[in-house]
């Protein structure tokens, strides 16, 4: 089997974050987007894992050698950004017939892969949502065995089954061929090879799709999501370390601490996860993401995203309040 792992995305609603790092290296829970995804499928002893890359694709590759480096993994550069489907058909090559995982790169799961890829059809990860209407939608047969059409953001949606970034198709090359075909006929959806609508063509042309309902489905595209699969990972899968570097400090679980981090005279959580050399000094901080090398000195943090090497410096105050006062900063 082979996995096939779009992250060539800049991730322009994460900005400033993405001005230098790409997206799926921005760190949740204790590790890079890109981590999460590559431990999840390391459990799968896949044949390969293809990471489809363009911005600053020489950072995922460092991290991946340096993190994973009995995986195999290899590279696929998408050179021009012309959708989905363009990514993954790059991550395929001409007559190759073995079982394809295309899991999105800024997208961690709670699924259990082996069932997913245990199936003996096609299988589409989906989950239901208030509002279809923003999103790729399944449709059903009668039975709801079997995925009859998908529809991209439809204005008059036929059911709330969201396709949430997982695809595993038994073939690699009837999806080269589908996306291929797009290509060759310049067939776009909204300005871009849509992968959708080559599995369209697919289900079009008698291919068996079925639907695969995913539990946890924690998004990474903007940055309340990414606090919000940060806690919920953080809960999921909470820290083993035991944090080195606490003086006179509360640490209230879950919170992660890497290598290297300084921790004094602060109050530190629940759902924090610092990166690799952090220092926290008097301070309180919590739901907060500090990437390496960030400092806080002095202030109170909730609901941010520091970058590397980036500061946050309060000072102390002083007041003297009588009965019935309240001050806010």
């Amino acid at each position: 089997m082979k996995i096939v792992i779009p992250a060539a995305g800049q991730g322009i609603r994460l900005r400033p974050h993405t001005h230098t790092l790409p997206k799926v290296m921005l760190p949740v829970a204790g590790r890079p987007i890109i981590g999460h995804i590559l431990a999840d499928v390391a459990r799968l002893d896949p044949q390969e894992v293809r990471l489809v890359v363009g911005y600053r694709g020489d950072t995922i590759e460092r991290y991946a050698e340096r993190a994973f480096p009995d995986l195999p993994i290899r590279l696929v550069w998408q050179k021009e950004q012309l959708g989905l489907g363009h990514a993954v058909l790059q991550a395929l090559e001409p007559g190759d017939r073995d079982e394809v995982l295309v899991i999105l790169g800024d997208t961690v799961f709670d699924v259990d892969y082996a069932r997913v890829v245990a199936h003996d059809s096609h299988v589409l990860g989906v989950r239901p949502v208030p509002d279809p209407e923003r999103f790729g939608i399944v449709e059903l047969d009668a039975a709801g065995g079997a995925i009859t059409r998908l529809v991209e953001k439809p204005a008059e949606p036929k059911g709330n089954l969201a396709l949430v970034g997982l695809y595993f198709v038994r073939d690699g090359e009837l999806l080269r061929k589908a996306l291929a075909g797009l290509v060759d006929d310049d067939s776009r959806t909204k300005g871009e090879y849509q992968l959708t609508d080559a599995l369209q063509r697919m289900i079009e042309a008698g291919e068996r799709f079925v639907p695969y309902q995913i539990g946890g489905w924690y998004d990474c595209g903007k940055s309340e999501t990414l606090l919000a699969t940060n806690r919920a990972l953080l809960d999921l899968r909470p820290p083993e370390n035991t944090p080195q570097g606490v003086e006179r400090s509360v640490l209230i679980p879950p919170v992660h601490v890497g290598p290297r981090c300084a921790i004094e005279n602060s109050i530190v959580g629940p759902h924090v996860s610092l990166a690799e050399g952090v220092t926290i000094r008097d301070a309180i901080v919590r739901d907060t993401i500090l990437a390496d090398g960030a400092r806080v000195e002095g202030a109170v943090l909730e609901g941010s995203i520091v970058g590397p090497e980036a500061r946050v410096l309060g000072r102390a105050r002083t007041v003297n309040l009588g009965d019935n006062s309240e001050v806010t900063w």
